[in-house]
């Protein structure tokens, strides 16, 4: 969306093929050359002279086609010059950029000469700037825009609410002063003054122009002082920009500001609003559209448009449709709206798409999506799909005991399963470190490393917002395999967790998904598109012991807080400490699935029942499955 703006001083550089080379020869080429070089580099007194008008008149109608569009550059290239004794006619084509974003305006005409006194002239008339520009008229360049469209979730209802902008515009053929008006705006508001004073030379003389958007905060601070600017209208406009929950994924909405004016190139005539983060600035260009453009004349007496020179659609602004579900995130808020710091993403175990994403003092996209947590034994679901394929039976008996060495690493373990002799799925169940760390030996690091890529962990995904998929180091020896399989030197986003767990569910690991429509955002985002990774059909035979080991999480371990009564729910839970900048972190996690609900629960607490607690409240606030 780069705008195409070129300085005074260099907007006017000769651009017209053989220009200077034809004109070695006393002819109409002299007259030809000094009249199109001086209207195109601005000295418009040197191109005036060459005609038969009034030099003072000349120059300030050719100065005014330049203001009245608006542009950044007005170049010409000679077509054809022919004579027939003392008359002349040189046929020129014309670009004029019109800036802003806005297209590049191209027409040809026709410019007549005569001698006079033994000199040519060009003869001079308003049509010489335009074939259609007559005498008593004048350009304007009319730009409209549909404002801001919504951001919706899946069933086609809106993530934001209405909120009330405040336009500050005005009617140009209203102004006493437009020069004070626009040195007082750019006081208050820091735009810059000629760039306002442009956009009220340019529009047509009876419409409203707006000029600055505020937000109401901002309106309500600058108000007293906005109405003191004599000229100045207020226009109260109601767009879809107070953003609902998740509110970082939705992303907020800002009125245009210098600063964004500045890097956006130019005055936002496609609605003065900007996505400021999260889908609203990744899909600024879809939910704004393109400016429609329209360049026509106007008589100067009454004000009335006289013709239509040229005309560009805009690009139509479109809604953004997400996979978002409203009544999964009113679950999701519930679940993690107590005092313990956490966040919830739930996916659809069939498809991969993002349902929701709560939080409470963690970001959204910065720690759901693309956070870098360790996992903890949640990670032993991913572990055991290629300890189960190395021949590893659930049903072994595997010792939890509260120490174990293993490759020279040393694992603890607060609580065991009960019994003297518990067995995987039983030390699944609890999350037991020492007896998952032993199993280290049952299985190659590549194993390892071959079923976190199965589950997704590592892969590029192709989401329009920062993400993480997770990363396993490589597994040299039996200690660096075990801080593997407990989950202890992996790292992972919550979002690649949920992923994990909708892939048991359905027997096939699935890319996230956050937008269905439009596919791809524009150029703003800030996230690269990439190809999105196929889905991954797991081993039948591995899928069934993986369920069983998951199920019993719910009903023999700690992950039993996340049942719900007359109804499966799937999941294991797990405690890990790290140090983060220095600093020591415990977090819990709950990872599993219910009904074609797949969530990752992350909180900031040593007891892993908390995650598990969230979990079952999230469930069971859910909607009836259609």
């Amino acid at each position: 969306m780069a705008r195409r703006v070129v300085s005074a001083g260099l907007s006017f550089a000769v651009a017209v093929p053989g220009l200077a080379a034809c004109f070695a020869e006393s002819s109409p080429n002299n007259a030809v050359k000094e009249f199109l070089v001086g209207w195109q580099t601005g000295d418009y007194t040197a191109a005036a002279r060459r005609t038969d008008g009034d030099v003072r008149e000349v120059g300030q109608a050719l100065e005014n086609a330049g203001l009245q569009l608006d542009a950044a550059s007005i170049r010409f290239s000679l077509q054809k010059l022919t004579t027939t004794g003392d008359t002349a006619d040189a046929k020129f084509h014309v670009e004029v950029d019109l800036g802003d974003n806005s297209p590049l305006w191209q027409y040809d005409n026709d410019l007549p000469l005569h001698l006079v006194d033994g000199e040519w002239k060009v003869r001079w008339s308003p049509s010489v700037i335009h074939p259609e520009l007559r005498a008593g008229q004048r350009f304007a360049v009319d730009a409209t825009s549909e404002g801001r469209q919504p951001i919706l979730d899946r069933n086609g209802d809106p993530l934001q609410e209405e909120a009330t902008l405040y336009v500050a515009g005005v009617v140009p053929a209203t102004l006493k002063d437009r020069e004070t008006l626009c040195e007082q705006l750019f006081q208050l508001t820091g735009f810059a003054q000629d760039r306002l004073l442009s956009r009220i030379v340019s529009a047509p003389p009876q419409s409203f122009v707006p000029l600055v958007t505020f937000g109401r905060a901002k309106y309500a601070q600058l108000r007293d002082r906005l109405e003191g600017i004599t000229g100045l209208q207020i226009d109260k406009k109601q767009q879809p920009v107070a953003p609902g929950q998740p509110t970082e994924i939705i992303g907020k909405v800002g009125a245009i500001t210098a600063e964004s004016e500045q890097q956006l190139g130019g005055p936002q005539r496609a609605g003065d609003t900007l996505g400021q983060d999260g889908l609203q600035k990744a899909y600024q260009d879809q939910l704004t559209g393109s400016t429609g453009t329209r360049v026509i004349t106007y008589d100067l007496k009454t004000g009335g448009q006289v013709a239509e020179l040229a005309k560009w659609e805009g690009r139509l602004n479109t809604s953004v449709k997400t996979t978002l579900d409203k009544r999964v995130q009113r679950a999701a808020d519930a679940a993690v709206g107590g005092s313990v710091p956490a966040l919830l993403v739930a996916v659809g175990t069939g498809s991969g798409d993002i349902l929701a994403v709560g939080s409470r003092e963690f970001r959204q996209e910065r720690d759901a999506l693309a956070g870098r947590f360790p996992p903890g034994t949640t990670f032993s679901v991913v572990a055991a799909e290629g300890l189960i394929e190395a021949g590893v039976d659930p049903k072994q008996k595997v010792p939890c005991p509260a120490d174990r060495t293993v490759g020279g690493a040393r694992f603890q373990q607060a609580a065991g399963p009960s019994g003297t002799a518990p067995t995987i799925t039983g030390d699944f169940a609890q999350g037991c470190v020492t007896a998952l760390a032993a199993l280290a030996r049952r299985v190659e690091g590549d194993a390892l490393a071959r079923s976190a890529t199965r589950f997704g962990i590592g892969v590029d995904w192709s989401l329009p917002l920062r993400s993480y998929s997770g990363s396993v180091p490589r597994a040299r020896d039996d200690a660096a395999k075990a801080r593997i399989i407990t989950g202890q030197t992996v790292r992972v986003s919550p979002l690649s967790m949920a992923l994990v767990a909708g892939a048991v569910a359905s027997g096939t690991w699935r890319p996230p998904t956050l937008v269905t429509a439009p596919s791809a955002p524009d150029l703003t985002s800030e996230v690269a598109p990439v190809t999105p990774p196929k889905p991954v059909p797991l081993d039948p035979g591995v899928l069934g012991k993986l369920r069983s080991l998951m199920r019993a999480g719910v009903t023999a371990g700690p992950a039993s807080a996340a049942a719900v009564p007359g109804d499966q729910v799937y999941g294991v839970v797990s405690a890990v400490s790290y140090t983060e900048k220095k600093r020591q972190r415990t977090l819990s996690w709950f990872v599993g699935w219910r009904d074609g609900v797949a969530v990752a629960v992350l909180a900031e607490t040593p007891n892993p029942a908390v995650p598990a607690q969230m979990a079952g409240q999230f469930f069971r606030g859910l909607p009836p499955a259609s």
